[in-house]
């Protein structure tokens, strides 16, 4: 009875629950149109705001309380409609649940539309004074641009860019606007950050709206906040962090870290190949930029003013007022009164590079902060974004939009469109206007083919207004299916913009046939070096072959070490189209059993190839060199050699280990190659053990002298005969390929040497600047702290501490591969430049791997454009030496005074000789002759053969993960173990030795999981438990399943684990081995981990069809639980 009686109640309170609710979005409707400006106005820069809707629910939700005494209000979400029966209901808009914004753990949604909130889309806030990061997630109503739903009046999302004058005058003031690369971090696309040249840190971009507009790649304006402002440093003191200071903790606090998570991960920065075979680039390649993710949620966004205040007039900023305290309501106090008149009233300018280093030096706790405030130089990716179609929210708007046009018939077709998902994170989601789209597409999308999503497309960045919330996009081509081969290679290859096509008849012209012989006249011209025993020493499938070497023993006990580099330049003009397109091209770009060359096959393969047994034109540099080390005397001039044999490593590395020796001539097979010319296989053999004599001491010398050497395992990705991957295998370099690399490095030395002392305006160098001193300092610390002595003081004090931790790490080459793959990572981009750009830092001209002060590239002119703009003025001053040498004789033939022989390209330079009236005339001659580039040109080369080099090893690092996510996908499951790099209470980082590749398991907030995080040790607890959550905090698209998270194995009564009866390709799992013989067994729940220790995984391919592919990472547990 007293539930029957309670009944009526219930349903009376229901009644007048539901009239006070109509009530209040009464109200609310009421109020929307008096308050919208200023509402949203005040919203406008939004970076923390967290919406939290379903269906037409409008519960509020409220922004989690920031650090260092920033917090926001907590706001009331609400939801614009017209009236009762609009927009929302009619179109079946569903709003998602978003978790509160908790910025110490980083639960924000790293999709741009999923963390702007949009003024004129459909939900405003009633204040929103300055919060810091924005996290609205819509599954329909996300995709409509801004005004084209009619709902609300437009607003601004983004700050007005300044005009260039107005930057141009700031970057002149020097005060706190600074022009710099802009790169996001591809784990958090809210976080971005700037590279300052000459600052140790760099600022960080926080939120969409700080960023405004820029996307990965441009070259921004950015404008830095006031100390106040900065955000604290990962490892450093603060609530909410469960990272320890660096001097005081057991890991590493760096790139790739989630505030929240403590990990021994460095971000990357590409070093470059010639001081180190590095690490497999698979295990980083999510990893382009310093992915330090410090939250800006713990200082207000610098300046609180709406967007619609007008930015396009910059206010000046002193650099000490960035010393300036800051108002209560987040204004600077002194920089928004600035202009640029009054700043130059204060006197002498404080550069403002060293005012920043001073700052930076002066709280090292705290990380720079700023915001874009105008995009200086597009990046060229905008130009090509590969992705998938998302077609499902197509559908659904078009169904909108019919019903929305019948209340409003300006809108019809033509508001429709399609977004566009990057596979790069490091891009926002586009919008695509269906009118635009090519007919194929808009007929596939008309008939509802929903696999239309599964392809991959092409697509450009258009328009991006202050009013869009994301860019629009425009297709360019269109792939076919993700999970096919040839369409991500396509994609790869578009991406970065390589040529395929095949070369023209003009530039195959400016090439001889390929039964051309060598002429006449060159063996004239030319020193005939055909009696050396010379020979090339390549991979065994490479058949372009640019380099060959000899050794004579002299009769003083030294060796005349001959490097014999193909002459290229003899055969491509300067200016010809041959020369366009291989300036075009730049570099030949290797795809997995694929070459795409900078030259013709038929030239690079044949004439200009030094193929054994035939003539060939060579640029020849005749060393000799003591036992010792030490390079007495040299020859620099163009020769016709004759190679011996071709040598493959393999080859050589048999000479080396004695296993093929004048003893066994009589074995030979037909796996070794043929001997040509008056040589024979003990000439070939006896060579080959001189050469690596001397390269040994060469390179002993060289690390002796500083130079350091980073060397990590490589994978190998083995292939069947159709060209499928089967298996994989680490590779480590053995001592042949260091033969060859000592010779190359020193001739390389040498080509720099004489180019940069002849032409010191415009020489064409490579520079490897000095790695980022913070990275390093913190990676010594966490190896102090861990027992393991590192010296960075130094690039050699650097080579041989890791020589020593190698050593001591004997017994765990895992850790050691680790340590020394994160050794890379504060090492800087190799880069070539100009020396008449540099010409007042000679300083800068150092390559700080290599330990030399000028270090170019020459000796790969087949398959690297600048080699042969190195060849070119090499040969210059070759020429304005014989010809300076000649006009000398000439005068000096009655006066019996000795003339100096090669006083440009000998050991000793004649300064005085390339200074004088003669000697600049004949190196500007010879210059003139041999088409070498003026300083202001040289520059661009520099610069576009810079991203053509980093383009080429993008290619190559996608297409090894192409592959490997292939031979993923064939086996469907591969075991292994895997090394704790970082710990946390969200995921943790691992280190998979088997594929050298890093990856992340996330464990909160999955259903059936149990994540326990004990703070003061470092230490996470995960056990099974049989409660499923009823509340979760991510969104449906962040949700992730147990299945996802663990790969179970359930004992059988036989004792055989039943991995969900999946087989690894041919091979059952239960075998539990990997590619060593190594049994991987699986742990037991509760499992206790901590920092470096072994825990077994579940590796498999992600994506394809159905989204970016990837490897994915599962624990491999046992259990009678499930």
């Amino acid at each position: 009875m007293r539930a029957a009686s309670e009944s009526p109640v219930v349903e009376r309170l229901d009644d007048g629950e539901k009239e006070k609710k109509k009530k209040r979005r009464s109200n609310r409707r009421s109020k929307q149109t008096s308050a919208s400006s200023a509402s949203c106005n005040s919203g406008n820069e939004i970076h923390g705001m967290s919406s939290e809707c379903s269906g037409n629910s409008r519960t509020p939700t409220h922004a989690a309380a920031l650090s260092n005494d920033h917090s926001l209000k907590q706001q009331e979400i609400k939801i614009c409609s017209p009236d009762e029966h609009g927009l929302s209901r009619a179109s079946n808009v569903s709003f998602t649940s978003m978790p509160p914004v908790h910025f110490n753990e980083r639960q924000m949604d790293p999709l741009d539309l999923q963390n702007i909130q949009p003024n004129g889309g459909g939900v405003c806030s009633k204040s929103c004074s300055e919060p810091v990061g924005l996290s609205a997630t819509y599954k329909n109503k996300d995709l409509v641009p801004s005004g084209q739903t009619g709902t609300c009046v437009q607003r601004n999302y983004y700050s007005p860019h300044w005009s260039m004058e107005a930057v141009e005058k700031a970057l002149e003031v020097k005060g706190d606007v600074f022009k710099s690369l802009f790169r996001v971090n591809a784990h958090n696309r809210l976080e971005a950050y700037c590279k300052i040249d000459g600052v140790p840190t760099d600022v960080l971009i926080s939120g969409i709206p700080a960023q405004n507009r820029a996307v990965d790649g441009d070259t921004v304006a950015v404008k830095i906040d006031p100390l106040a402002l900065w955000t604290k440093m990962k490892g450093s003191n603060g609530a909410g962090n469960v990272t320890a200071p660096v001097e005081d903790s057991n890991l590493l606090t760096e790139d790739n870290e989630v505030e929240g998570n403590i990990s021994v991960q460095i971000g990357k920065v590409d070093a470059d190949s010639e001081f180190a075979n590095y690490s497999n680039c698979l295990g980083r390649a999510k990893e382009d930029v310093n992915h330090d993710t410090t939250s800006y949620g713990s200082n207000p966004y610098p300046e609180k003013k709406g967007l619609n205040n007008n930015y396009a007039s910059p206010v000046s900023t002193s650099p000490l007022d960035l010393l300036e305290p800051v108002t209560h309501d987040g204004h600077d106090a002194a920089s928004d009164n600035l202009n640029i008149s009054s700043y130059s009233a204060q006197g002498e300018v404080i550069n403002a590079v060293e005012n920043m280093c001073l700052l930076v030096n002066s709280f090292p706790s705290k990380r720079p902060t700023g915001r874009v405030v105008a995009i200086v130089e597009r990046s060229p990716r905008r130009e090509c974004i590969i992705g998938h179609l998302n077609v499902k929210s197509a559908f659904s708007f078009r169904d909108m939009c019919r019903k929305d046009a019948k209340k409003n018939k300006k809108m019809g077709s033509g508001c429709e469109y399609i977004q566009l998902m990057p596979t790069d994170p490091k891009f926002p989601k586009m919008t695509l206007l269906v009118r635009d789209l090519p007919n194929s597409i808009k007929k596939r999308l008309q008939s509802g083919d929903a696999t239309l999503e599964m392809d991959l497309v092409a697509a450009r960045i258009g328009n991006w207004s202050q009013e869009s919330p994301c860019p629009q996009a425009h297709i360019l081509h269109i792939f076919g299916r993700g999970g096919e081969i040839q369409p991500q290679l396509d994609a790869i290859l578009f991406e970065n913009a390589v040529c395929v096509s095949e070369f023209s008849p003009e530039a195959l012209s400016c090439l001889p046939y390929v039964s051309w012989e060598v002429p006449q006249k060159e063996f004239q011209n030319r020193m005939d070096l055909r009696n050396l025993c010379a020979l090339t020493i390549d991979p065994s499938t490479a058949s372009d072959l640019d380099d060959a070497l000899s050794i004579e023993k002299l009769s003083n006990g030294n060796f005349r070490v001959g490097i014999h580099i193909a002459d290229v330049s003899y055969f491509v003009l300067p200016n010809t189209t041959i020369d366009n397109e291989a300036q075009s091209r730049s570099t030949s770009v290797y795809v997995v059993q694929r070459k795409l060359s900078m030259l013709p096959p038929s030239f690079s393969e044949n004439i200009g190839s030094l193929n054994p047994g035939v003539d060939r034109l060579a640029v020849s540099m005749l060393l000799d060199i003591n036992l010792d080390g030490d390079v007495l005397d040299r020859w620099i001039g163009r020769t016709v050699i004759k190679s011996s044999c071709k040598l493959s490593y393999e080859h050589a590395q048999d000479i080396i280990d004695g296993v093929f020796d004048v003893e066994c001539l009589n074995t030979i097979g037909d796996h070794y190659p043929k001997v040509h010319g008056h040589f024979g296989w003990p000439d070939v053999i006896t060579s080959v053990k001189n050469l690596y004599e001397i390269s040994r001491v060469l390179k002993n010398k060289r690390f002796n002298d500083g130079a350091l050497r980073l060397e990590s395992p490589k994978l190998v990705i083995l292939f069947d005969e159709d060209g499928i991957p089967y298996d994989s295998m680490l590779s480590e370099r053995k001592e042949s390929n260091f033969l060859v690399e000592e010779f190359m490095l020193l001739a390389n030395r040498t080509a720099a040497e004489v180019i940069c002392r002849a032409y010191p305006d415009a020489a064409l160098l490579r520079r490897h600047p000095e790695p980022n001193l913070r990275k390093l300092r913190e990676l010594e610390a966490f190896c102090n702290k861990h027992g393991l002595e590192l010296d960075t003081s130094s690039s050699g004090r650097l080579h041989w501490s890791l020589e020593k931790i190698r050593e001591k790490l004997k017994g765990d080459p895992t850790l050691c591969d680790i340590l020394i793959s994160y050794a890379t990572r504060p090492m800087q981009l190799a880069q070539y430049f100009s020396s008449g750009d540099l010409k007042d830092k000679q300083n800068d001209w150092a390559h700080y791997a290599l330990a030399v002060s000028a270090y170019t590239h020459f000796t790969s002119p087949l398959r690297r454009y600048p080699d042969i703009i190195v060849h070119r003025m090499l040969l210059a001053v070759v020429e304005a030496e014989e010809m300076y040498l000649e006009h000398k004789k000439t005068l000096q033939v009655n006066k019996g005074e000795e003339v100096q022989e090669r006083c440009f390209t000998g050991m000793n330079f004649g300064k005085e000789a390339a200074e004088s009236v003669e000697g600049k005339k004949v190196l500007s001659a010879s210059a003139l002759k041999h088409g070498v580039p003026s300083t202001e040109l040289l520059v661009d080369v520099a610069a576009y053969c810079n991203a053509r080099k980093l383009a080429s090893r993008n290619v190559k690092d996608a297409c090894d993960k192409l592959y490997m996510w292939v031979l993923l996908k064939k086996k469907e499951v591969l075991l292994s173990e895997a090394r704790i790099l970082g710990l946390g209470p969200r995921f943790m980082s691992i280190y998979v030795q088997r594929l050298a590749i890093e990856r992340r398991i996330y464990y909160d907030e999955i259903p059936g999981l149990n994540a326990e995080w004990l703070d003061v040790t470092s230490t996470l607890v995960l056990s099974m438990c049989t409660d499923k959550r009823a509340f979760r905090r991510g969104s449906p698209g962040k949700w992730r399943a147990f299945e996802e998270v663990v790969f179970l194995s359930c004992p059988s009564r036989d004792g055989i684990n039943e991995c969900d009866a999946v087989k690894m390709g041919d091979t059952d799992l239960s075998s539990r081995s990997d590619s060593s013989g190594t049994e991987i067994d699986p742990a037991v729940f509760p499992l206790t981990l901590r920092l470096l220790a072994t825990v077994p995984v579940a590796l498999h391919a992600v994506g394809g069809d159905d989204g970016p592919l990837d490897i994915g990472v599962r624990l491999f547990m046992s259990s009678y639980l499930r």
